[in-house]
C-alpha cells in the first residue's frame, strides 16, 4: 500500500488539498473544495476508489485559526491527520504565494519530515489552556482601558503626580468634578474600568482553585518556587508546553520557545540576528516578564511572598530556583556593566531561565546547578 501525503491550505471559507506520492515525486489531485471535513472525506474515499483501494493518507495543515477541530475530525472518520508548526515549514522563496503551492508545500514539507509537528494536547488540557488565554485577553482589554482614561484626562487638562492605579490616585479620579458630558463619559470609562477588574479577580480565583487540583498542584508548587514565578505564570507554562520531557535538552526548549538568535550565514560571512520568534508566544511572553522580577532587587535576596510560596516544597527544589535566581541576576548585572541593550538583556535572562524550567519540569535540576 503506498503512503500518500496530502497537504491542506485551510481557511475557515475554504480548504485546497494537495496530494504527494514521494516514491515518484509526483503531485496529484489537487482540488479546492468548501470548509467541510465531509468533503475532505469524500475526495479522499473517491480518490482511493480511483486507486483501488491501494492508498494509505497522512493529512496536515497548518496551526491557525481552526485549532484542533478539523484534526479531531479527520481522526474520528479513521485518517491520519497532524498539524504542523508554521515557522518550521521549509518553503521556497518564489515570490507568488497561492493556497495551491501552500498546499504543495504542505504535502512535501511532511512527506520529508521537514517540519515540526504540534503537541496535541488532551481535552481537559485544553480548556485550562483557553481559560488561560481568555484571562489574557481581559488583562490586555484592562489595561487598554486604564490607558484610555488617563489619555482622556490628560488631553482635558485633569493630571495627577500620584502613582497611577493605587487607592489614592483612584479616590482622585472620584473626586473630580467634569463638567457636561465629560463627566459622562469618565463615567462609563469608570465603570468599564470597574467591571473588568471585578471579572478579572473572578478569573484568576478559579485559575488559584484550578491550580491546586491533583494533576496540577505539585508542578504550580515546584515552578512557584522561582523567582517571578506565581500561580498564572505557573498555570501557562504546564498548560501551553504539557510535558517537558519532549524536549531532550534546555537549548531545544529554548529552540522551542523562540529565545534563540536567529542567524544568517554566507561563505566566511556570518551574521547573527534577533531573536527567531518562532514557537509558543504565550510562554515567550510571560517568561520575558518573569525575567523583569527576576532582576530587581539585590542578588540572594527573597521576599516574604516568594519565601511563603516556598513554603512546604523540598530543600532541592528551593535550592535549585534559589541558585537560578542568583545566577539570572548575576548574568544580568554583568550584561548590562558591558552596555547591552535593557530588552536584550532581559531577552538573555529570559532564554537561560528557560533552561532551569526545563530542569525543574523534568527533573535533570543537577544539570542546570
Amino acid at each position: 500500500m503506498s503512503i500518500i501525503y496530502v497537504g491542506m491550505d485551510v481557511h475557515k471559507d475554504s480548504y485546497s488539498l494537495c496530494c504527494f506520492n514521494p516514491s515518484k515525486n509526483q503531485y496529484f489531485g489537487e482540488v479546492t473544495i468548501p470548509a467541510d471535513y465531509k468533503r475532505v472525506v469524500k475526495y479522499l474515499h473517491k480518490l482511493n476508489e480511483q486507486n483501488a483501494n491501494s492508498l494509505e493518507y497522512r493529512l496536515c495543515y497548518e496551526a491557525g485559526c481552526l485549532g484542533y477541530v478539523l484534526r479531531q475530525k479527520l481522526e474520528d472518520e479513521g485518517f491520519n491527520c497532524v498539524i504542523v508548526a508554521p515557522t518550521t515549514l521549509l518553503k521556497d522563496n518564489r515570490r507568488v504565494k497561492t493556497d495551491r503551492r501552500d498546499a504543495r508545500s504542505l504535502a512535501q514539507n511532511l512527506a520529508f519530515g521537514t517540519c515540526s509537528l504540534v503537541r496535541i494536547p488532551n481535552q481537559e488540557d485544553n480548556m485550562v489552556r483557553e481559560y488561560l488565554r481568555m484571562r489574557d485577553d481581559h488583562k490586555r482589554e484592562f489595561k487598554r482601558i486604564k490607558q484610555e482614561i488617563l489619555s482622556f484626562l490628560l488631553r482635558n487638562g485633569y493630571y495627577s503626580d500620584k502613582t497611577p492605579w493605587t487607592i489614592a490616585h483612584l479616590n482622585w479620579i472620584k473626586d473630580l468634578c467634569l463638567p457636561g458630558y465629560l463627566g459622562e463619559v469618565l463615567n462609563a470609562y469608570m465603570e468599564t474600568y470597574r467591571t473588568l477588574s471585578e471579572r478579572l479577580e473572578r478569573m484568576e480565583t478559579r485559575i488559584e482553585e484550578i491550580a491546586h487540583e491533583e494533576r496540577y498542584k505539585e508542578r504550580v508548587g515546584h515552578l512557584c518556587c522561582f523567582k517571578g514565578v506565581r500561580t498564572i505564570t505557573a498555570m501557562t507554562i504546564i498548560a501551553e508546553i504539557g510535558d517537558c520531557h519532549r524536549f531532550h535538552s534546555p537549548k531545544n526548549f529554548m529552540s522551542y520557545l523562540g529565545l534563540v538568535p536567529g542567524e544568517h550565514s554566507s561563505g566566511d560571512s556570518t551574521k547573527h540576528l534577533s531573536i527567531t520568534k518562532a514557537g509558543n508566544s504565550h510562554v515567550r511572553r510571560i517568561l520575558t516578564e518573569s525575567a523583569q522580577s527576576i532582576v530587581r532587587g539585590q542578588i540572594g535576596s527573597k521576599s516574604k511572598q516568594l519565601k511563603s510560596r516556598q513554603s512546604g516544597q523540598s530543600e532541592a527544589v528551593i535550592n535549585y530556583a534559589d541558585r537560578a535566581a542568583i545566577r539570572l541576576q548575576k548574568r544580568y548585572k554583568k550584561l548590562t556593566e558591558r552596555g547591552m541593550k535593557h530588552n536584550v538583556t532581559i531577552t538573555a535572562v529570559a532564554r537561560e531561565f528557560a533552561g532551569f524550567i526545563w530542569g525543574m519540569e523534568t527533573g535533570n535540576m543537577e544539570r542546570r546547578a
